[in-house]
């Protein structure tokens, strides 16, 4: 079993939204406020001994930036 989480910051039609394997999707209005919350999740799963990779998309369903949070 790895210890490794991905967290998703996608686009929606009307909004974002954070998705994480193990939580229902978190859905913002704003692309920053989702991008915060995302960071916000991986350092509390950081803290609890988990590696996380956070991958953002833009409109275009595009890969623009990953965060690693490194297990604590």
């Amino acid at each position: 079993m790895s210890d490794q989480r991905i967290i998703l910051v996608s686009p929606l039609a009307q909004g974002w939204a954070v998705s994480c394997a193990g939580i229902e999707p978190l859905i913002f209005r704003s692309g920053g406020h989702a991008e915060a919350r995302a960071r916000q999740l991986a350092q509390a799963l950081a803290r609890l001994g988990r590696e996380v990779h956070v991958r953002i998309l833009d409109r275009g369903r595009n890969l623009i930036g990953t965060l690693r949070f490194p297990a604590l």
